[in-house]
């Protein structure tokens, strides 16, 4: 389509659809033929995230038209299951920023258009709810308006299926085929928001949703009378970061007993425009200053932040200085793993055969904590669709009990009423935690340190070789192909030992040159094992035009684990040369 573009800038201004406001800014750029080929040379690509990009009129970019163009692709397949699953609905939910309340009605009548029941909620709700709602009242499918920590001038469109999960690849790509044949303007089918409702096509969710939400939410606290003897003591500070768990999160940690909850006033304003920072990604230290000054001011050893969809949470922890120190989702994730084991084996709440999941790139910390302790551990591609898959096989055949699902970036997973990352859950089991150590007079800092002398000192750290503009595709496409064919033998001295390419399962053995296969395939990334057990993954970024690089590491001292970081991430800075 690159030669097309002007032809596709044509139709849009052609449409004769375009409100005043849509078409001059399409009349603003006429004179700016690089600005048009960016809006128009291509489709937003449909993925199994769904959609995500800029906020902006034109074939590239969210808005109102790409919304209901995915939509009638999306009805399309929905359509094909069959009328019991037109009349089994999808739900609908969006997060704080700009126009997501626009896309979600946008949404919501072109489902109704195409005969489909909509579960839209009153207002912007947590991305775990909608996994939940998915669920709990039987829907087909699900459609989250978020862009979840991106920053504000971005929006997206997640798919959801059946099992409270996102789309599974084989149903993404049916709709991608769908929104090939469809066009944009003229085979979307449509009614009017106010005529849905009327007619009950359109139900509208709220509190009774969240109250089922909270129950299940507080079914999984291990300790109350423990958070009771603490709640006096224990002070911990909380940020949305202007997003949905401004209502969800204070609540749940309410409700666990906690009495000392101190919100972040100026954060806890709903703004899409997200004010006081730059970045609304709990991922992000920066965007605690406000948190932090607080904190000091009320003498509090934790700060919780969740992310705008409140689907990922990051923690700061005051350290043996006085300091506030974030912790990366790798330790918290380690913290959580190794809290939840010994939580439930006190309180004889431990299914059979219990077992932990995480995600290819996530820390082996995990994994030794998991083992120690008897409870089995089984790795799943990035994204919480294949934790859920891998559940949703537990449950099929019967055989483990997962107990805790988590991925480095920040998102975990507990319960079975959810099938995507749940900061509302996460955050009140965090604070849990955190009391729990408290009663044994320790920090979550104190707690960590602890763990590393008994698991061993591991170390994570994600390198980001960014490739802008059109052509960075191609050149990310031509360094995966090149490390393919011509894999590393050693890295930063190191030599490698095995080579896994977990695009078609195959295991390399690089010192006797023997292949086998393992079980996870279908996914581009590459894994070089070291002989001094680090683990160097590399990966194309699902959402941004950049490879991830993933160091994974262990020491016998936090200096030797740190040396490894150093050494292989300075490799990392050569790979673009």
């Amino acid at each position: 389509m690159a030669n097309n573009y002007m032809t596709e800038y044509q139709k849009w201004l052609d449409s004769g659809v375009l409100t005043e406001a849509e078409h001059a800014e399409l009349v603003s750029i006429k004179d700016d033929p690089k600005e048009i080929e960016a809006r128009f040379y291509g489709p937003l690509e449909f993925g199994t995230a769904g959609l995500r990009g800029t906020m902006k009129v034109g074939l590239h970019h969210m808005n109102n038209y790409v919304v209901r163009h995915a939509t009638q692709g999306f009805a399309s397949v929905i359509s094909a299951e069959g009328d019991a699953a037109k009349k089994r609905g999808v739900a609908i939910c969006m997060d704080c920023r700009l126009h997501s309340m626009d896309f979600a009605r946008a949404a919501a009548e072109v489902m109704v258009g195409n005969g489909i029941h909509v579960r839209i909620f009153e207002s912007l709700r947590p991305t775990p709810e909608l996994s939940f709602a998915v669920r709990e009242y039987h829907c087909q499918a699900g459609i989250n308006i978020t862009a979840s920590h991106n920053p504000k001038e971005y929006n997206g469109y997640k798919v959801y299926w059946e099992d409270g999960a996102q789309l599974p690849p084989q149903h993404a790509d049916a709709i991608a085929r769908q929104l090939e044949k469809i066009d944009i303007f003229n085979d979307i089918r449509s009614i009017p928001y106010e005529e849905g409702l009327a007619s009950g096509m359109i139900t509208v969710m709220g509190e009774e949703c969240d109250e089922r939400f909270m129950r299940n939410v507080m079914s999984m606290a291990n300790a109350p009378d423990m958070v009771a003897s603490m709640a006096d003591r224990f002070k911990v500070v909380y940020t949305p970061f202007h997003g949905c768990g401004y209502i969800l999160v204070p609540l749940a940690l309410r409700r666990l007993g906690m009495k000392h909850v101190i919100c972040e006033p100026q954060q806890m304003v709903i703004d899409g425009n997200f004010p006081t920072v730059k970045s609304p990604n709990p991922e992000n230290p920066e965007g605690f200053y406000l948190a932090v000054e607080l904190a000091k001011k009320h003498g509090a050893t934790l700060i919780v932040g969740t992310d705008p969809d409140a689907d990922r949470v990051g923690i700061m922890v005051r350290d043996d200085q006085g300091e506030y120190i974030p912790f990366t989702g790798n330790q918290t994730g380690a913290l959580l793993c190794d809290y939840l084991i010994g939580a439930k084996q006190r309180a004889g709440t431990m299914p059979e055969k219990p077992a932990v999941l995480k995600s290819i790139v996530s820390s082996e910390m995990v994994r030794a904590i998991a083992e120690r302790n008897g409870v089995s551990c089984f790795d799943t591609f990035t994204g919480f669709k294949f934790m859920a898959k891998k559940i949703g096989q537990f449950e099929a055949e019967h055989s483990y009990n997962a107990i805790f699902s988590f991925e480095e970036s920040y998102g975990y997973m507990i319960g079975n009423y959810v099938r995507d990352k749940d900061a509302v859950t996460a955050s009140m089991l965090i604070v849990e935690m955190a009391c729990w150590y408290a009663s044994q007079g320790m920090t979550l800092f104190d707690a960590l340190n602890a763990l590393y002398e008994k698991y061993g000192y591991f170390a994570e750290k994600t390198y980001n070789l960014v490739m802008p503009g059109l052509d960075g595709l191609a050149k990310m496409a031509q360094l995966m192909e090149n490390l393919r064919s011509n894999p590393y033998t050693e890295i930063a001295s190191t030599p490698v030992s095995e080579f896994k390419d977990y695009q078609d399962g195959s295991v390399l053995d690089v010192q006797t040159g023997k292949k086998t296969y393992m079980e996870l395939s279908g996914s581009n990334v590459l894994r070089f094992e070291l002989v001094d057990g680090t683990s160097f993954i590399v990966r194309p970024s699902g959402t941004e035009p950049k490879i991830k690089v993933y160091v994974l590491t262990a020491g016998s001292s936090p200096e030797s684990a740190a040396e490894r970081i150093d050494r292989y991430g300075a490799f990392v800075q050569q790979m673009q040369a």
